[in-house]
């Protein structure tokens, strides 16, 4: 969408769109760091070993799948602001369930809930984004994911302090729901009213060859991301020996790691260029993912986890932002259109770290996960110059 495009149908300055757009963003990330950080206490509340746990976490990344073509249609039909409010609504609303499953299905039909939504918002917003980024001169789509990483880590470092108080899941996850449902209501005035993003009417679209290569880049990115977000807080526990309350203490390093390296990434891309980062990006997540498994000790691990959450801040931010510049659909329905590829990422991966644990160990199933960054050290290459 070009610049005139995105200035005649709004009526907001740049600067108030960038902040409300950021609000959401940080909606989406505070959200699902508070149900992550309480995966543990959920996983010994209902008895679930690795394999089960697996199990019920499918159920999320299936949401976010199968709504995928439904979102890409509402993207073709409505403003991505109306998109993303419903989404922020219904997202808030299925977090704050999430306490109440007393058993295994209830807690896999309510993560479908939560994924669904979470779609609805997630595609929305970086719709958003992209509309945004036309009206400034450099880059600033690291700097929104950045702001979704500071909710993460905000979010984590808020249930370390509600467990350690001993307060209860439910009353956690739905004070979190409704404080982030009245940010999204406040804020909305400011987003952009973009029109709908043009693009095919088809229920489900494959990309493009040249999109594709990109969607296995953001494949590979989102998948340790998931393994990170599902099982740091069981890897530290069972694998790394540490005590119960430094249970969280690898999904704080992650963040921590993540954040910066998003608030960092618009700069790093003007200096080096952006094939450099994302191979790099790449070796980080493999050594990162190596060392924590080849040495689960609480400072080796950690270091691991640090460089896997640099590896991961800016390979989906850059991607987006290059495949809303370049693809000639709208920027809703080309973010859509990778997405098809990236969350399958997130719906295979983090679920089978479970099942080769439980046959294995979660150090095995840490190490095989690093392959992917190699993965994205071998595609960056092959991507068309822009």
């Amino acid at each position: 969408m070009s610049e005139v495009d995105v200035l005649a149908v709004s009526d907001v300055s740049p600067r108030r769109a960038r902040i409300a757009i950021a609000l959401f963003f940080f909606v989406s990330g505070f959200g699902f760091a508070t149900w992550a950080s309480r995966i543990p206490i959920i996983q010994h509340r209902l008895g679930l070993d690795e394999a089960q746990l697996g199990a019920v976490l499918l159920a999320l990344p299936a949401g976010l799948m199968l709504t995928l073509p439904v979102t890409g249609q509402l993207l073709q039909r409505f403003s991505s602001r109306q998109v993303m409010l419903v989404g922020a609504v219904l997202y808030n609303l299925a977090l704050s369930l999430l306490g109440l499953a007393a058993q295994p299905w209830q807690l896999a039909a309510l993560l479908f809930c939560f994924g669904c939504s979470r779609n609805l918002l997630n595609l929305s917003v970086n719709a958003q984004s992209v509309g945004l980024q036309a009206l400034y001169p450099r880059s600033i789509i690291a700097t929104f994911h950045g702001i979704w990483s500071v909710a993460g880590f905000a979010a984590a470092g808020l249930g370390a302090l509600l467990i350690r108080a001993d307060a209860t899941t439910t009353a956690h996850l739905v004070a979190v729901s409704v404080g982030l449902t009245a940010l999204a209501l406040a804020f909305f005035p400011g987003t952009l009213a973009v029109p709908p993003a043009p693009g095919s009417r088809s229920f489900f679209s494959w990309p493009e060859k040249t999109v594709l290569k990109y969607g296995l880049i953001a494949f590979a990115s989102m998948a340790c991301e998931g393994t990170f977000y599902d099982w740091s807080g069981v890897y530290f526990v069972q694998a790394v020996h540490a005590p119960k309350a430094q249970a969280g203490l690898g999904f704080t390093l992650y963040m921590v790691a993540m954040t910066s390296g998003r608030f960092l990434g618009d700069w790093l891309v003007e200096r080096f260029g952006t094939k450099a980062i994302l191979q790099a990006s790449g070796v980080l997540m493999s050594v990162g993912l190596l060392l924590a498994a080849a040495m689960p000790t609480p400072g080796a691990a950690g270091v691991g986890f640090v460089l896997g959450g640099l590896g991961v801040s800016c390979v989906v931010p850059l991607v987006f932002g290059l495949v809303g510049r370049s693809n000639p659909l709208g920027a809703g329905a080309a973010i859509a259109s990778v997405s098809t590829v990236s969350y399958f990422g997130f719906l295979l991966v983090p679920p089978l770290v479970g099942f080769v644990a439980q046959a294995a160990s979660l150090r095995w199933s840490f190490a095989l996960v690093a392959l992917l960054g190699g993965l994205v050290v071998w595609l960056v290459p092959r991507l068309r110059e822009e």
